[in-house]
């Protein structure tokens, strides 16, 4: 008898290295097994560390930030998509006039609570972290009016904002909008900052606060980051830049912000 010839056509289940489990696992799903030691393996590997980068990329770097609301028209409306800048005030720089930033609004806006359940609050900001379901509900965008140290009042004779004693002519405000039909007179703390909407009749922003403990002034450690562009849908492709509307007005020091 061929001894060695029964030996190379015996099954490899029955190989005596595998242990029963895995030889019964073989057995039992072999297409299961060859596709995931395959293609198919491989494939999701590279999309887990594609989720991964994109994921470290918008915690760090650059967040895809969905606008849920018409309080930005018309400079951002509902349902674009605007790349915010996370490392634009990092190194030493701050928030300037003009600015539109996306930020925290617990203790200034919306009160500090309990933000539910761990795993469904993970699921929601992975959704968020990608552009791909609306914002926490406790993150705000909005524009900066007066940053630390500013005397903001509205309004003049003429119906503008102004600020440090400059009236501000708001050229990106929604068409037909007051700068505002609340009146105020504040001077931003430093450290703080004083944010308002573009559609001023939608929005609910800084004004809303007025009487609440911190004034609606948003710390500047709250920020999350600038808003720079818009990157979706396509056809509004375009840079959200700083306004030049602050040019004019000195810093409460004297200088030119």
């Amino acid at each position: 008898m061929d001894t060695e010839a029964q030996h190379t056509e015996r099954d490899p289940s029955a190989d005596p290295d595998q242990g029963p489990a895995q030889r019964s696992r073989s057995a039992r799903f072999p297409a299961l097994a060859g596709h995931l030691e395959g293609p198919w393996r491989k494939a999701g590997a590279l999309l887990a560390l594609c989720v991964v980068f994109l994921l470290l990329l918008s915690h760090f770097v650059v967040q895809p930030f969905l606008i849920p609301s018409g309080s930005m028209e018309p400079t951002l409306n509902v349902g674009d998509r605007v790349l915010v800048d996370k490392l634009a005030y990092r190194f030493g720089d701050a928030p300037r006039r003009g600015d539109v930033v996306v930020f925290d609004g617990r203790g200034s806006f919306v009160q500090e609570t309990d933000q539910g359940n761990p795993l469904g609050r993970a699921v929601r900001s992975v959704g968020a972290a990608l552009g791909l379901t609306e914002p926490a509900e406790t993150d705000f965008v909005k524009r900066v009016i007066g940053t630390g140290g500013d005397h903001v009042v509205c309004c003049d004779r003429r119906g503008r904002i102004q600020v440090n004693g400059t009236a501000v002519d708001e050229p990106y405000l929604h068409p037909g909008d007051s700068p505002s039909q609340v009146p105020f007179d504040i001077v931003v703390p430093d450290g703080t900052l004083w944010v308002l909407g573009d559609h001023r009749s939608r929005s609910s922003d800084a004004r809303d606060h007025l009487g609440d403990p911190g004034g609606g002034m948003v710390p500047v450690s709250r920020v999350i980051g600038r808003a720079d562009l818009v990157g979706w849908p396509l056809g509004r492709w375009r840079s959200v830049a700083g306004s030049g509307a602050f040019a004019g007005v000195r810093d409460p020091g004297g200088g030119h912000g």
